[in-house]
């Protein structure tokens, strides 16, 4: 592991010493948070002190703090109100620093260089948080919170710090293998060959899950199976391809549209046998269909072992099975809701539960025989009616449709997925006490 020089030895465990770094640094990592009794305690950091290098190696995110300070000895150079000094500490085995930074990456976030008609980010609504805009590309996001990447802005020093760091899983937006169809479908005449860029993964040593999201007319039919074909071709080390529907909202500007019926059951019936062949010759599917396939076409979810035991919920994969999974639990949740509750003064017989479109019909299915309680959909105004998900409904829709409705005593509850912003916000920045309030109803966010 390539660090600076020892500190000279230690009589008391830690020392903090003034003076220049043999470097000069532009930033580091400003500390959120020291965790009680950790080893940044011990040695006197603070929220607000920004760490700059560890044994003469400058941190540029969360990655390298792990990796740098996996040395039983430690000098953290440090700033702190202007100054800057040096922290030298010996670490215990096993022991990590303690710190929790403002932000992952200290040196800012890689954004994304092409322009894909399809991308969700440039279809948001206007005037949403900020963050929302952010068309994120990093490769240490990947990493670090499973967030798919395309590999087009690669450069030496990141393909020599992936081998070297061993950043493994990452996770990779393919959606085309032939390289002149990805570069239209990315508007980036110079994106790099991909097949390449994951051979070169391979070959360091590094797992990638894949993604293709698949727009009808563009890198379906055939060229979606030259891309299963190719990516298969590289297994293991390309651990999962996700096979993802195009999502168009009414802000969308390209020529992109969402599949009809009979799209959807060709792509489904192309990876279901791409599965059955890859099953035979590898011994898992290795290609996955998101929910959104199985429930627009009514099909059966498919069973756990399906899934070959890999979380890709972020593409939407295996939802639906983990909710069914867990029903048994969840109708025993419900009816802890239905008993009288004292804070509103009320019985509250029945119970509401909100979901998307694309959900509702499974979910009216699994509550029929049970009394006093309703699904409602929502339908998605603010994204357009084609977004048909639960994780993006706003309070705003939610409120304006629950509002025209006889809702009784009843609970509310409300998906989990719609709040995933800062301090538990919908997209459209309504807590869920905001909505309880404006609908005069109890509101419980999920049932898990």
């Amino acid at each position: 592991m390539p660090v600076g020089p020892h500190p000279r030895p230690l009589s008391q465990g830690w020392e903090r010493e003034a003076g220049p770094h043999p470097r000069p640094l532009s930033q580091g990592g400003l500390i959120a948070m020291v965790a009680p009794g950790s080893l940044a305690e011990r040695v006197g950091l603070q929220s607000k002190d920004e760490l700059l290098a560890i044994n003469g190696q400058r941190v540029r995110d969360v990655i390298d703090v792990q990796f740098y300070a996996a040395e039983e000895r430690l000098a953290l150079w440090v700033r702190r109100d202007g100054q800057e000094f040096t922290v030298r500490a010996e670490r215990r085995y096993g022991e990590s620093l303690g710190l929790e930074f403002e932000q992952p990456t200290f040196d800012g976030i890689r954004r994304c260089s092409n322009s894909c008609e399809f991308c969700f980010v440039v279809q948001m609504a206007p005037g949403l948080r900020r963050s929302l805009y952010v068309k994120d590309d990093d490769y240490r996001h990947s990493f670090l919170f499973g967030n798919y990447v395309t590999l087009t802005n690669l450069e030496q020093a990141d393909w020599e710090r992936i081998g070297e760091q061993s950043l493994s899983p990452l996770y990779v937006s393919v959606h085309a293998t032939e390289p002149d169809l990805r570069r239209r479908m990315f508007h980036n005449p110079i994106a790099p060959d991909v097949m390449a860029q994951l051979r070169r993964l391979a070959g360091l040593g590094i797992e990638v899950h894949t993604q293709i999201v698949v727009v009808p007319g563009l890198n379906d039919e055939a060229h979606l199976d030259r891309s299963i074909a190719d990516l298969a071709g590289l297994a293991p080390a390309v651990r999962s391809i996700s096979i993802v529907p195009v999502g168009v909202t009414r802000y969308h500007r390209g020529g992109c549209r969402v599949h009809t019926d009979g799209e959807m059951r060709a792509v489904f019936e192309q990876v279901a046998g791409w599965q059955v062949r890859l099953h035979e010759r590898l011994g898992v599917n290795l290609v996955y269909l998101s929910d959104e396939w199985y429930l627009r076409l009514g099909e059966e979810i498919p069973p756990a072992e399906a899934y070959d035991g890999l979380d890709l919920l972020e593409n939407g994969v295996g939802l639906v099975r983990g909710f069914l999974d867990k029903w048994p639990v969840l109708q025993s949740a419900i009816s802890n809701l239905q008993s009288p509750t004292s804070n509103l003064q009320l019985p509250t017989s029945s119970v509401t539960l909100v979901t998307g479109a694309l959900f509702a019909p499974l979910l009216r299915r699994l509550t029929a025989n049970m009394a006093g309680v309703e699904v409602v959909p929502v339908a998605n105004r603010f994204f357009g009616e084609a977004v048909t998900v639960a994780g993006l409904l706003t309070g705003q829709d939610v409120v304006a449709q629950l509002r025209k409705r006889y809702l009784g005593g009843s609970v509310v509850v409300l998906p989990a997925a719609m709040f995933g912003g800062p301090e538990g916000q919908s997209l459209d920045g309504m807590r869920p006490q905001e909505i309880g309030e404006a609908l005069g109803r109890r509101v419980v966010v999920g049932l898990g």
